[in-house]
Formats: C-alpha cells, sequence, structure tokens
C-alpha cells in the first residue's frame, strides 16, 4: 500500500475520534452552563463566549504552530495537539464554576492544531493527482466523528452525566494522538528561514486567489457556528422534550455529519474533474438554499432532514477550499498556508458563536437561519463571479496565442 494511502487511514481515524471526542461534549455546553455551573441569565452569551473563547486563542497561535510544522513537521504537531487537548477535555471535568471553565477553555484553544496539521501532512504528503480525493475522504472523518460524538454524548449525559463526557472526551482524544506514531511523514525536518506572521501574510497576499480563499473561510465559518449557541435551546423551542434536549439536539447535529459522510469524497472527486471553484460554488449555493429552508421548520423530523440536506450539498465547501489553497501555494509554504486558513477558520468560529449568542436572545432562532442563507448565497456569488472572470481572462490569452500562431504561419508562409 502507498505511505500516502496508509497515512490517510490512520489520519482519518485519527481526526475521526478526535472530533468525536470533541462533539460528545461541546455541542452541550448551554446545559452544562445552566445545570451545572448555576447559570440562568444571559446564558446564550455565556455559551457563546465558553465555545468562542476557545477558538480565538486557537487561531492567533495557529501561525506559530504552523511554522513549526513546516520546520519540523506536520507528525510532532498532531502530537502535541492530540495529547494537550486529551489533558483539556480532563480538565473540563473538575471545574465548578464558570470563570474556571473559561480559563480551560482558554488552555484548550492553546492546545488546538490538530485538523490543520492533518490536512497540512495529506497535502504535502500525497501525489498531486490524489490531493482532491484525499481532503475529500479527509473531510469526512470529522463529519462521521460529529455523528456519532453528538449521538454518544448525548446518551452518555444520560448515565453518567455531563462531567463524565470530559472524562470520555479525554480518553478519546488521547488514543486519537497514540494512533498518530503509526504516520510516515516523507519530509523531516527542514532549514527555513525564519518567517513571523507578517511576513506569512506577505507571502500569501503574494499569491494570486489566496487571500480570496481566507475571506471565505472566514465568512462560511462565521455563518456555520452562528447557530451552534442556540441549536439545543431551538430544539426545545420546535417541540423537542426538555428531559431529553441533549439526545434530540445530538440526532440533529448528526444529520450533517451523516451527510458529509455520503458526499465528502464524491464532491472531492467531483472538484477533481469540473474544477473546484465550480464545486465550490455549488456547496455554498445548495448550503445558502438549505439554511433558507430550515426557516420553514415546524418539528424535529422535518428539521432534521432539512438539515441533512443541507449537508449533502455543503460536504463540498471545506474540502473544495482546502484544495484551492493547497494548489495555489508553494510546497514549502503549505503548513502556514493552511495555518492561516486555519486562522480564518477560528476567526469565523470565534465570531459565529459570539453573534449567535446575542442574535439568539435578541431577535430568534428564525433569523438567524435567514442570516446565514443570505450569507451563504452572497458569498457563492462572489465565487461565480470571480470563477466566470478567470475562464474570460483564459479565453483572451488562449485567443491572442491563436492569433500570434496564425500570423506567424501566415508570415511563413509568404516569406516561402
Amino acid at each position: 500500500m502507498p505511505h500516502w494511502k496508509r497515512n490517510l487511514y490512520i489520519l482519518w481515524l485519527g481526526l475521526f475520534f478526535n472530533h468525536m471526542a470533541y462533539t460528545l461534549s461541546v455541542p452541550f455546553f448551554p446545559l452544562f452552563l445552566q445545570n451545572n455551573l448555576g447559570i440562568q441569565s444571559g446564558l446564550e452569551v455565556w455559551s457563546g463566549v465558553s465555545i468562542s473563547i476557545s477558538f480565538l486563542i486557537s487561531g492567533l497561535c495557529a501561525p506559530f504552530w504552523g511554522a513549526l510544522a513546516d520546520k519540523y513537521g506536520s507528525k510532532l504537531m498532531l502530537i502535541r495537539s492530540g495529547v494537550g487537548l486529551a489533558v483539556a477535555h480532563l480538565a473540563n471535568y473538575f471545574v465548578h464554576d464558570p470563570y474556571m471553565f473559561i480559563a480551560v477553555r482558554i488552555f484548550q484553544g492553546l492546545m488546538a492544531g490538530f485538523n490543520p496539521a492533518s490536512i497540512t501532512l495529506v497535502g504535502t504528503n500525497t501525489p498531486e493527482k490524489h490531493v482532491g480525493y484525499a481532503l475529500g475522504v479527509i473531510s469526512t472523518s470529522t463529519a462521521a466523528g460529529g455523528i456519532l460524538g453528538p449521538l454518544a454524548g448525548g446518551i452518555l449525559s444520560h448515565w453518567i452525566g455531563l462531567r463524565g463526557c470530559f472524562i470520555a472526551s479525554g480518553m478519546i482524544t488521547l488514543i486519537s494522538a497514540l494512533m498518530v506514531l503509526g504516520v510516515k511523514e516523507t519530509r523531516g525536518p527542514q532549514t527555513i528561514a525564519r518567517s513571523s506572521i507578517v511576513g506569512d501574510l506577505k507571502k500569501a497576499a503574494s499569491t494570486p486567489g489566496l487571500m480570496r480563499i481566507y475571506g471565505l473561510i472566514l465568512l462560511v465559518s462565521t455563518s456555520v457556528l452562528i447557530i451552534e449557541p442556540v441549536l439545543t435551546l431551538y430544539v426545545v423551542q420546535i417541540g423537542g422534550d426538555v428531559s431529553s434536549a441533549t439526545l434530540s439536539a445530538g440526532i440533529v447535529f448528526s444529520a450533517i455529519g451523516v451527510a458529509t459522510v455520503i458526499m465528502g469524497p464524491r464532491w472531492g472527486r467531483i472538484g477533481g474533474r469540473i474544477g473546484y471553484e465550480k464545486t465550490l460554488f455549488i456547496g455554498l449555493l445548495g448550503g445558502g438554499i438549505g439554511s433558507l429552508l430550515q426557516l420553514t421548520a415546524i418539528n424535529l423530523i422535518y428539521f432534521g432532514s432539512l438539515r441533512f440536506v443541507y449537508g449533502l450539498f455543503f460536504a463540498a465547501v471545506y474540502p473544495a477550499m482546502n484544495a484551492l489553497i493547497i494548489k495555489y501555494v508553494d510546497h514549502d509554504f503549505r503548513g502556514r498556508a493552511v495555518s492561516l486558513s486555519q486562522t480564518a477558520s477560528q476567526f469565523g468560529i470565534v465570531l459565529g458563536p459570539l453573534i449567535g449568542g446575542f442574535l439568539g436572545g435578541w431577535t430568534g432562532v428564525p433569523f438567524i437561519f435567514l442570516l446565514t442563507g443570505v450569507v451563504l448565497l452572497l458569498a457563492a456569488w462572489v465565487v461565480k463571479v470571480n470563477d466566470s472572470n478567470k475562464t474570460l481572462k483564459t479565453d483572451l490569452i488562449n485567443d491572442q496565442t491563436i492569433g500570434g500562431l496564425k500570423h506567424d504561419e501566415t508570415t511563413i508562409e509568404i516569406r516561402s
């Protein structure tokens, strides 16, 4: 078996366990804050802050970890992140007030980076013709973890409580870190010039198309995570039983994960055939329409079905954007380029829950679905316009080249 396929399978399992451990407990933070930490007023805001703070710290640290990945290899960063995240999950078990909970979430942000390190390793150790497929496959790992995580968390919370879920998250994350030891990285430590965040941003800005992708990642991440702080509460509003809210929300959370597992690899292959820009447009368009349709949810079954259809299309978005980053940048800049994309994603994940937490208590959840749908449709329009302009420029260049060749051929005929 080629080493890149072996790496892909190992990293798939590692990311699966890592994300499963994360979604085992994080979707139920609002209930943990309310039932275990005594937060009764401003619950939406506390929930948004507790989710966002970790991603803010992670986004600030991502370029630093990316530079170390380029220098020392992504495998070391995977082990570092896996062990650190396991400790952070276990620490949540001992939390007894909301401020300590926020402190642990900050530490968790410092230890983050398992996902971008995995993407970088796949992107730098996979043959170019297989990169799109590999990134499509690897995207299904987090989706699959997102299926089992909320479901397992909903069930475990009934048996052992939400604190017990933190213990389970820590043990599963540690397993994911140990699995990475089997990965073979073909590039060893590199001797590269020392870089700063400003220097990396300048290099990214000088790479055609890269900053546009970062902007889309920020926009998409914000629009997706805006619903997370209030989704469990919304499940109760549309008919879910309060006593089984974690299980009902877990099922709804899992709908998108099931859809991504089904379509992720297929979108990777489709992107390799028709182009990742077109795939990205289709994913954003379908995601925007799917978000707007969720405004019509009247019960849990209908709502879960809409989330599933939304996920079938949205499964194309992140693999396409990751593939475009790998496509645009030089080999020795890929680790930092992916880490910068992680920074954009993390900032979006910071803004999303914060905005969702405030809007959920101010305007109601339906408005959030409206906002998400409009933003995704606008993003699809931007991608379509840019792709059309690129196609037009290519056609003009081809026409000029062909015209030049015809002129040269005519000159040769006259001279002869």
